[in-house]
């Protein structure tokens, strides 16, 4: 993908070349809202208006890197929608469906490659990690999502959040604290390689 051709082509108005763009990044954009906002649905308006606000917009780009500006973008429409809701209800460690249903396997959770316990111990796995990443203020969940889950540098995750460095990597440390020390009352879910004995990352 030449993704500066197409940046230009869709600034002139190619909405082939945008949604080239909307492609390659959906799935990272998506994942971030769903990690801030923890829930399916929110996440997928907040990614639809991010796409928007983006196309709205993307005569305001001016270079560097393009993930980093959408998932600024996103960011911001979640919080946004934690605005609009004030009061960030609870949310349950199993996802709900339509129903209002306990989902046992959500569907993004689900490797087609692992075997049913793998599928059951990631299954579980994620669900504590978002349960910890929903107990987290949201600048601390939000650096926490663009860091260590969208693999995003300090540089990019300042820059997508319009602070300074410093303040980046000031929250990333505290918000990694306070996300190992809730994951303790889930030690029995986590692989050897997750538990919390190091100081390595998660």
């Amino acid at each position: 993908m030449d993704e500066p051709a197409l940046i230009r082509d869709a600034q002139r108005g190619d909405l082939e070349a945008f949604n080239r763009l909307v492609l390659a990044y959906q799935d990272s954009v998506f994942n971030t809202a769903l990690r801030i906002l923890g829930d399916e649905n929110l996440a997928a308006d907040a990614a639809q208006e991010a796409f928007l606000s983006a196309f709205r917009s993307l005569t305001a780009y001016r270079g560097g890197s393009f993930r980093a500006w959408l998932l600024r973008t996103v960011t911001n429409a979640c919080y946004d929608e934690l605005r609009r809701r004030k009061r960030r209800p609870t949310t349950p460690l199993e996802p709900l469906n339509s129903d209002d249903e306990e989902v046992e396997s959500p569907r993004w959770l689900t490797d087609p490659h692992n075997s049913p316990e793998e599928q059951l111990e990631q299954a579980e796995l994620e669900h504590a990690i978002q349960h910890c990443l929903d107990g987290l203020p949201a600048e601390f969940r939000t650096v926490i999502v663009l860091a260590d889950v969208q693999g995003l540098d300090y540089s990019e995750v300042a820059a997508a959040l319009r602070k300074p460095i410093g303040t980046i990597k000031s929250r990333l440390a505290r918000a990694r604290l306070r996300l190992r020390e809730c994951l303790q009352a889930f030690r029995e879910l986590l692989p050897t390689a997750f538990r919390l004995e190091k100081e390595s990352g998660l």
